[in-house]
């Protein structure tokens, strides 16, 4: 909003001519979610804790010191990561940009589905809300939309494509499939982040950290200097994906604020759902979807857990692990939530950086 009424009068006031910078208005997307989630949240907050009697509902079959040291702990704090990102967005991205409005779809509308989640856990007093069907299929409907919109929005050559990392020459034609492949990917991050969001601080800092990537990546494939020089497929206009991201950063670091041990508020579906789906649709904006498996390799590893878990114990009635997601593994057996959190906020970062050198490997 503010760089469309202010730009056009950046001739005429040298001020103005900050508006033009994408970087400059990204740093600027980065600060305004930051305040924003910083002075609504404790309001917020105390909206939530005396509408949520309870709090978030504590699995009993989860680990024995969750029902002690998170009861009563309110839930849906994804909310005020969702004010924050979409407001900032708001101000600072140029809104006549169809991949903004594409991702900020998917962002807020799987952070609806995350809310009417919440909600059944909360009102109903159990863990079970949407069910795993329906969830399912709201994320399918709305992550083809998104998926064809993106298509669309692409130049020709990379519209039904797939882009390999390190490989620079190398494009996969999958023609039709393409749309599913993207629907996949956002559906799938969506659902990684959800299951990581287990421990305080444990999924809102692997978020950002990716975040943080793609706001990267979206500025170098949205410039054709950079794309060009570092042999990247260029997507002109995904550059004002890097404001998008930016706002996802100071939003996640405002709700960390509140989110850190002991958390405040959880984020719950509607801010893990939400977070996911931006992360899915920003790496396919991008043409990065494989990377976005490296640097989530958290989520993946994480998801990876539960599916081993369940194939497992279907097939010979035993435990892989002693409990899944993997957080809840380590929490089994002795390690503090601190520790957890900490050591795999660490394998986050490494794994950003491993995904960051496939834009020099080439």
């Amino acid at each position: 909003m503010i760089f469309n009424l202010l730009a056009p009068f950046a001739e005429g006031f040298p001020l103005f001519n900050l508006i033009r910078y994408t970087t400059f208005r990204a740093g600027a997307a980065c600060l305004t979610a930051l305040i924003i989630a910083l002075f609504f949240g404790p309001s917020i907050i105390r909206w939530l804790r005396a509408r949520q009697r309870g709090g978030q509902p504590i699995r009993e079959d989860g680990p024995a010191s969750h029902l002690i040291t998170k009861k009563g702990t309110p839930t849906m704090g994804g909310v005020l990561i969702l004010l924050a990102l979409a407001g900032s967005t708001l101000l600072w991205a140029d809104l006549r940009n169809g991949f903004v409005w594409c991702v900020m779809m998917v962002t807020l509308g799987y952070g609806a589905l995350g809310f009417a989640d919440d909600f059944l856990k909360v009102t109903k007093r159990n863990t079970k809300g949407v069910s795993g069907r329906m969830k399912l299929i709201a994320q399918a409907g709305l992550g083809l939309v998104a998926a064809i919109w993106l298509s669309y929005l692409m130049p020709g050559p990379l519209s039904d494509k797939l882009a390999m990392p390190v490989f620079k020459e190398v494009l996969i034609p999958l023609g039709i499939l393409f749309p599913l492949l993207a629907t996949l990917v956002m559906m799938g991050a969506s659902n990684a982040v959800n299951l990581t969001d287990g421990l305080d601080g444990l999924a809102i800092v692997p978020a950002m950290i990716a975040a943080a990537v793609f706001a990267l990546i979206a500025y170098l494939v949205g410039n054709r200097i950079f794309a060009d020089y570092l042999q990247l497929h260029a997507v002109p206009g995904t550059g004002e994906l890097a404001v998008f991201a930016s706002a996802m950063i100071g939003a996640s670091l405002g709700f960390l604020w509140f989110n850190a041990p002991p958390a405040a508020v959880f984020m719950g579906d509607t801010g893990s759902l939400a977070l996911g789906g931006a992360l899915g649709a920003l790496a396919v904006a991008t043409k990065h979807e494989i990377v976005l498996a490296i640097v989530g390799g958290l989520f993946v590893v994480e998801t990876v857990s539960v599916i081993v878990q369940v194939f497992w114990y279907k097939r010979t009635g035993k435990r892989v692990f002693l409990m899944a997601p993997l957080h809840h593994h380590f929490e089994k057996k002795g390690w503090a939530e601190p520790t957890i959190v900490i050591r795999f906020w660490i394998i986050a970062m490494i794994l950003a950086l491993v995904g960051l050198s496939t834009l020099k490997i080439r």
